[in-house]
C-alpha cells in the first residue's frame, strides 16, 4: 500500500481527496494536515464522509516522511510554496494542486502570483502538466505540479491542434464558466446565495492566470504555435463543473473531418478524455452536468467556416478531473499503477 497524506484536508478539494484516496485499492490514507481545524475529524468537516479513519487534522511537521510516501497539497499557492520547500527531498513524492509551481517562466509567475515567493531551483524540478500529456515524466517523479481546473480543460481541448496537427493558433479566445465550488470556502459577499443563485458573474473578464498557465505550457511544449491566448471567466449558479469554450483563429487550412479524426487519434489511449460529437446525445455535449462526480473531461471540436474559427468545448468536474481526481491519476502515473485505478466512477446525472 502507498501511504498518502492530504494537507489542506478541510477544503473542498481536500474532501474530494479523502473520498477518492479511501476508495482506492492501492492507497492508504495515513495523514490529514492543515493549519486550521486541528483535531477535527473528516466527518465533522465533510458531512458526506461518514468514515471512521482514526485520523484527525494535524499540523505539518518534519516527521511526515516517516508516515507518508506521497503528500498531496490542496493548499493555497503561498502555503504550497512553503510546504514544498519543507518537504522536498524528505517525502518520496509531493504533488501540488495549487498554482505555486504551475508557471515555469519566472516573469510570468511574478505577474500572476505576485504574493507567492518560491525557490527558482525548486520550481525547475517540478513536473507540470495533465497526466495525459506528461504521464511518462510523472513516473518516478519526486515533485509534481498539477494544472488548475480551467487550465486542464483548455489544455486538453487545444493540445491536439498544436501537438498533433501542428496548427499555428494565431489567436485563442477562451470563454470560461464555472460553479461556485471553484472559489473554495472563502466567505465573500459576492458568493452569498442571494447574489450567486441564477447569476452569470464576469469575475475575470479581461484576464485569468489559468490562461497564462496554458500559454506557458504550450509554448514550452511546442514553441511558436500559439500567438495569443486570452480568457474571460464567469461564475454561474452551479456548484460543481465548468465549461471552457475556446475560439481559435488560424490561417492554416482546416478540414472539419480531419479535425474530428485528429482528436479521436490523439486521445485514443486516454480513457479519461471522451471526444464527443456535439449532437450525439439528448442534450448537447460537452456539458458539465454530464461529467459530475467523475474524472472525465468531455471534448468536442467543430469548424465554423463562416466565422473562420475552430471551436473547442471542454467540460469537466472542477473538483475531480480539475483537482482531486487528477491528483489520484498522477499518483497512479507516479507509481506505475493502471491509470484508472480508483477512478472508475461514472458521472452522476441529474445532479
Amino acid at each position: 500500500m502507498i501511504r498518502v497524506g492530504v494537507v489542506g484536508a478541510s477544503g473542498f478539494a481536500g474532501g474530494e481527496l479523502i473520498r477518492l484516496v479511501t476508495q482506492h485499492p492501492g492507497l492508504d490514507l495515513t495523514f490529514l494536515g492543515g493549519s486550521s481545524n486541528i483535531g477535527r475529524r473528516p466527518a465533522e468537516l465533510h458531512p458526506g464522509l461518514r468514515l471512521d479513519l482514526g485520523l484527525a487534522l494535524e499540523p505539518v511537521t518534519d516527521d511526515l516522511a516517516d508516515r507518508c510516501d506521497v503528500v498531496l497539497l490542496a493548499t493555497p499557492a503561498h502555503v504550497s510554496a512553503r510546504l514544498a520547500a519543507q518537504l522536498a527531498d524528505k517525502v518520496a513524492c509531493v504533488i501540488d494542486l495549487s498554482g505555486a509551481f504551475r508557471i515555469r517562466t519566472p516573469g510570468l509567475h511574478r505577474r500572476w502570483y505576485p504574493q507567492v515567493e518560491r525557490h527558482a531551483e525548486l520550481a525547475d524540478r517540478f513536473v507540470y502538466g495533465v497526466p495525459e500529456l506528461v504521464g511518462e515524466q510523472m513516473a518516478g517523479a519526486p515533485l509534481i505540479s498539477l494544472p488548475g481546473c480551467y487550465a486542464t480543460a483548455i489544455t486538453l481541448g487545444l493540445a491536439p491542434l498544436t501537438l498533433s496537427l501542428g496548427l499555428d493558433l494565431k489567436t485563442v479566445l477562451v470563454d470560461g464558466k464555472s460553479g461556485s465550488s471553484g472559489s473554495g470556502q472563502q466567505l465573500r459577499t459576492a458568493g452569498l446565495h442571494p447574489f450567486r443563485n441564477g447569476a452569470i458573474t464576469p469575475y475575470a473578464p479581461t484576464g485569468h492566470r489559468h490562461a497564462a498557465e496554458v500559454s506557458d505550457f504550450l509554448e514550452r511544449s511546442k514553441p511558436g504555435t500559439v500567438g495569443s491566448l486570452t480568457m474571460s471567466a464567469y461564475g454561474v449558479s452551479h456548484v460543481r463543473g465548468l465549461l471552457a469554450s475556446s475560439y481559435v483563429l488560424t490561417d492554416d487550412e482546416i478540414d472539419a473531418r480531419e479535425l474530428q479524426r485528429a482528436y479521436l487519434r490523439f486521445y485514443k489511449n486516454h480513457g479519461f478524455v471522451r471526444v464527443r460529437r456535439h449532437t450525439e446525445t439528448m442534450i448537447p455535449v460537452p456539458d458539465p452536468q454530464a461529467v459530475l462526480g467523475s474524472n472525465y473531461c468531455d471534448v468536442t471540436v467543430m469548424h465554423d467556416p463562416e466565422g473562420g474559427r475552430i471551436i473547442v468545448l471542454a467540460a469537466l468536474d472542477n473538483l475531480v478531473k480539475g483537482a482531486a481526481g487528477q491528483a489520484v491519476q498522477a499518483v497512479n502515473k507516479r507509481y506505475s499503477l493502471p491509470e484508472e485505478t480508483g477512478l472508475t466512477m461514472q458521472p452522476v446525472m441529474p445532479a
